[in-house]
């Protein structure tokens, strides 16, 4: 029997405990965590995607601090903005949202957030703090896909995890942050000849190859844990890059999509800005 598990009520008792620490910050400190979203351009995922944050960072309790540029901003307009939020003692976490439109350099950018603002953990400096497993803040995806492991009780020391993809959003801070947890670990990723035979050895799978329905009951052990990153709008509804169907009744565990991953990443959002805000504190 597969179990599905469920992101949605995970993130939101997440929410609900950075919700009351941010209480307790304004009642005693008289201050609340400020977070900064940076949207350029009009692309309208984007535009979803930072409603919604916004939407979290308000019902934590937190400071929305939003900033909208047009399409055609220039990189030092851009980076003006990122360097006064960076200096901004009220702004204790900065969001660039990304694709940024063509012409701007995302990584140059990014790198422009200070580390302990960086609550993406998309930096350059906040990918070393992971690689050398010194504390920092860590990218939302995977925080999330760990916090979802733990609280189904996966066992991941001496397990074998297989991370299907090699982003530096996710698969390779996902794969990182496994073998910080004595997880034995392959990164595969979408151009992998032969596939299945990788795949079949991992005790966890983590997929986030950004190809709807890559995997399916052929690419899993009997009684793994699945968790489905990836997240695809078809004619048929939001799809992931795992064949859910197939592996109902084959994986021991399986994230849903939607339902699975999607909402921890903006749990984990609020969570590193509490961090960063705690940290800042004087």
């Amino acid at each position: 029997m597969t179990t599905l598990i469920d992101g949605t009520t995970t993130a939101l008792r997440i929410r609900a405990r950075v919700a009351e620490k941010v209480a307790h910050s304004v009642r005693i400190h008289k201050r609340a965590p400020g977070l900064a979203t940076i949207l350029v351009g009009d692309d309208p995922a984007s535009a979803v995607y930072v409603a919604a944050k916004r939407q979290a960072i308000r019902e934590a309790g937190m400071r929305d601090v939003h900033h909208t540029l047009p399409a055609e901003a220039s990189y030092p307009a851009v980076a003006a903005l990122i360097d006064q939020l960076a200096d901004d003692p009220d702004v204790c976490g900065i969001l660039l949202q990304l694709p940024l439109p063509k012409g701007l350099d995302s990584a140059a950018l990014i790198d422009r957030i200070p580390v302990t603002k960086d609550v993406d953990g998309l930096t350059t400096a906040s990918a070393g703090l992971l690689a050398r497993g010194a504390d920092g803040l860590r990218p939302c995806t995977p925080a999330g896909v760990l916090w979802l492991l733990d609280a189904e009780g996966v066992e991941l020391r001496g397990a074998h995890a297989v991370v299907v993809g090699h982003s530096e959003l996710v698969g390779r801070p996902m794969a990182r942050m496994l073998l910080q947890r004595d997880a034995t670990v392959t990164v595969a990723h979408k151009h992998t000849v032969n596939l299945p035979s990788i795949t079949r050895l991992a005790d966890v799978l983590v997929v986030a190859a950004g190809v709807c329905g890559l995997i399916g009951a052929e690419h899993v052990k009997p009684g793994a844990a699945v968790v489905d990153v990836g997240i695809h709008r078809t004619d048929h509804g939001l799809r992931g890059d795992v064949r859910s169907r197939e592996l109902q009744g084959h994986a021991g565990l399986l994230t849903p999509v939607p339902g699975g991953v999607g909402p921890m990443t903006i749990a984990m959002l609020l969570a590193n800005t509490l961090v960063a805000f705690e940290q800042g504190q004087p």
